[in-house]
């Protein structure tokens, strides 16, 4: 029968079992209800600079293959960081946006991006990518931000631009205590970890899964205090986001809350499926030293050791993490620009930027 490609005007428009048979067990973010709450809590949508617009693969009225694509008039919360690239654009009277991006927004972690349909021969993956090249070359370029090494690959192979990264990751080497990860650090690097946590001594930590749904708006209070702070902006996640989240989505989240007493003064939201953590966000009511440290790196890494999590993923950016025995590994995107020009500049930037990368990354 033949593939038919449709462009939707959201992941709400797909039924969520036919939606997550295609996720299966990939990325949690790229799950149907994480993606239909961003679009319900008008968190991407009119307004907001993030379209949805999802392409989709059919075979007769059944869905064999799709991708969470956005348009978008802005490079915000995609953590790739082409600014530069949208400057060099500009100096050259070249237009960058609106750019097509597929991915999980507001996430940089990495995992697949072209679903497809346990069974299905390439011609359907061919099919996909063909839809989302031809939405593309309608906007200015076609961006796609955290795929696997696998994806990555392959995109390449069909003419994409490979742009190379790193984050900071936790890995489980077997530990069975907090005492068998330190004793891979450093002497004086144990020693500080150590001191750090002591100093937070008198509050209460407490790690959980599938926390009651009350603290989600209590969570959105620390994001966006996060955000005035650090930015001078409320963030990009709306308060219905965490509300409706942590009533639909309770048994992927995981917290980590510090109490003194019986009140909360800091806390983090994490995801968890399968054997991996992923850190989203941080905040706190009050200054206490090392108190950051404790909540989003020290407290979670015991809980992954306790319930045998092999990786914790805290997310982007974070010297201090590979000071507490987080190791460097490559993150990538793949990129096609519409305009020819751009396209070559960039291509020879990112052979040259990767060879940086790789360096850092062996060094690390």
């Amino acid at each position: 029968m033949t593939l038919t490609v449709k462009v939707l005007d959201g992941v709400s428009r797909v039924p969520a079992a036919d939606w997550d048979a295609l996720v299966g067990e990939g990325s949690p973010f790229l799950e149907h209800i994480f993606l239909t709450t961003l679009e319900d809590s008008r968190s991407v949508g009119e307004g907001t600079g993030w379209r949805p617009c999802p392409v989709t693969v059919w075979r007769g009225d059944k869905l064999v293959a799709a991708a969470p694509a956005y348009l978008k008039g802005h490079s915000y919360g995609e953590f790739v960081y082409d600014w530069q690239w949208a400057a060099f654009a500009k100096q050259n009277r070249i237009p960058y946006y609106p750019k097509l991006i597929v991915g999980a927004p507001f996430t940089p972690a990495t995992g697949e991006r072209l679903l497809v349909a346990p069974g299905e021969d390439e011609s359907v993956r061919a099919a996909l990518l063909g839809g989302l090249r031809t939405l593309g070359q309608q906007a200015c370029g076609l961006h796609v931000l955290f795929p696997t090494a696998a994806e990555a690959e392959w995109l390449e192979a069909q003419g994409g631009m490979l742009r190379l990264q790193w984050q900071y990751h936790w890995e489980n080497k077997g530990f069975r205590t907090f005492e068998d990860y330190l004793a891979t650090l450093p002497t004086k690097r144990r020693t500080n970890v150590r001191k750090e946590r002591k100093s937070v001594t008198g509050l209460r930590i407490v790690a959980a899964e599938n926390p009651d749904p009350s603290v989600g708006p209590w969570m959105y209070g620390l994001y966006r205090d996060t955000h005035v702070r650090h930015t001078g902006g409320e963030g990009y996640l709306e308060p219905a986001f965490f509300e409706l989240l942590f009533q639909r989505w309770g048994h992927r989240l995981h917290t980590v809350i510090a109490y003194d007493g019986a009140t909360p003064i800091a806390g983090t939201l994490n995801v968890r499926k399968g054997d991996r953590l992923y850190g989203r966000h941080w905040g706190a009511v009050r200054e206490v030293p090392f108190l950051h440290f404790e909540v989003a790196i020290y407290a979670a890494v015991d809980w992954c050791i306790a319930n045998d999590v092999a990786v914790f993923e805290p997310g982007h950016g974070g010297e201090h993490k590979h000071a507490r025995g987080f190791a460097p590994r490559l993150t990538t995107s793949v990129h096609w620009l519409t305009d020819p020009r751009l396209d070559a500049a960039l291509r020879d930037f990112c052979q040259r930027e990767a060879e940086a990368v790789r360096a850092a990354v062996d060094e690390g």
